[in-house]
């Protein structure tokens, strides 16, 4: 290797992401339900200021992420101020500033696998050592114990997420609370809550009341989900004062472009988009469980928008058979969880187009 490279770039690794539509060389109908994307699109407020703001096009956007963060702390009631909030291109390059605020060379993160493959590959990029302290069978509990045993004196972050991305688990208030009355000062917990929209488990929390306890936690929230905004990469952070203002250092000058702000104030305000957003996938995430039980499929029950199914035949052979039949499903082997599929909560159309080819493709295995 160049003695000018880091070495270290290639321990992360590359991301695999699902593949699109455009890639697939099909004139039939496909329902995607391989990437968590949104059912509806995306937030009919969003789309009008995008639409307004196309016109000036000519102009710099904002200096740096002001609006949105106000914004931010409205929506959130005020509950922390505007300044306790940082914006990036979206829920990864959130990550991303984080990773390079607390990591670097001779110092370690722990992760909790399955997870979301970024957590290993954007700490590996910067030379950290990554730990797995594994989620516990059979449903995905948060080890408590085992992270802490693993933390040592070179230990700058611990990575959780809840709900959790590919299970589906989450963490409850007793969990969080239990590991963050024990952590040491010289960290901090990162909670991923991009899909806490979808939760509805009674001891379900996020990030926000330990922030204003001042624990060392930084929250992660992405627009794509439940605002259906994945094509624009708007992603935000919350946390105590002093993180925070060390995180914005990372906000460059013209870091979002105008469309992402626009719309992105503007989706904060779009509650009815939401509320019938989210009732339509918990109604959903119901009715498939009825069509996996009588299916005889294993899976676990989801605190997001999707579902973890784990096949009788390996995941990828599952893959093509499903996109055979019309359904695009996401394999997530690499992310821990070896022999599953996730599978997105669509439209009623494509959940119960989902459950059919699903019933086909075991009557093939079967027969």
């Amino acid at each position: 290797m160049n003695k000018l490279f880091k070495p270290y770039l290639q321990n992360g690794g590359t991301y695999k992401g699902g593949k699109t539509l455009s890639e697939l060389d099909t004139d039939k109908k496909i329902y995607k339900l391989s990437s968590n994307e949104h059912p509806f699109g995306p937030s009919p407020k969003a789309v009008a200021a995008v639409k307004k703001a196309a016109n000036n096009f000519h102009f710099y956007p904002d200096r740096n992420g002001a609006r949105l963060q106000t914004a931010l702390a409205d929506f959130y009631q005020n509950e922390i101020p505007a300044e306790q909030f940082f914006t990036g291109n979206s829920g990864s390059e959130i990550l991303d500033f984080i990773i390079r605020g607390f990591l670097g060379e001779g110092l370690e993160a722990i992760i909790c696998n399955p997870a979301f493959g970024i957590y290993n590959m954007f700490s590996g990029w910067q030379g950290a050592t990554v730990k797995d302290v594994p989620l516990l069978a059979p449903n995905f509990r948060l080890d408590v114990p085992g992270i802490l045993n693993a933390i040592t004196d070179q230990t700058r972050v611990i990575f959780l997420t809840s709900p959790n991305n590919p299970t589906g688990s989450y963490i409850p208030r007793a969990g969080l609370e239990a590991l963050l009355d024990q952590v040491p000062e010289h960290l901090v917990v990162v909670l991923d809550e991009v899909y806490y929209k979808f939760a509805d488990a009674s001891d379900y929390v996020t990030a926000m009341e330990y922030v204003k306890k001042g624990h060392q936690i930084i929250a992660v929230n992405s627009f794509s989900k439940i605002y259906g905004l994945a094509a624009l990469r708007i992603g935000y952070g919350y946390s105590t004062p002093e993180i925070a203002e060390y995180l914005l250092m990372y906000n460059r000058p013209f870091l979002l472009n105008q469309l992402s702000i626009e719309a992105g104030i503007a989706a904060l305000s779009d509650e009815d988009f939401v509320q019938e957003t989210v009732a339509m996938i918990q109604s959903e995430r119901l009715k498939i469980y009825a069509g996996l039980d009588a299916l005889g499929v294993s899976y676990w029950k989801s605190q997001g928008n999707f579902i973890l199914i784990k096949p009788s035949i390996p995941s990828k052979v599952f893959e093509a058979a499903m996109l055979n039949e019309g359904i695009m499903v996401r394999p997530v082997d690499n992310f821990g969880a070896p022999g599953c599929v996730r599978v997105t909560i669509g439209t009623p159309e494509a959940n119960a187009a989902y459950l059919e080819a699903l019933k086909k493709v075991i009557s093939i295995v079967v027969n």
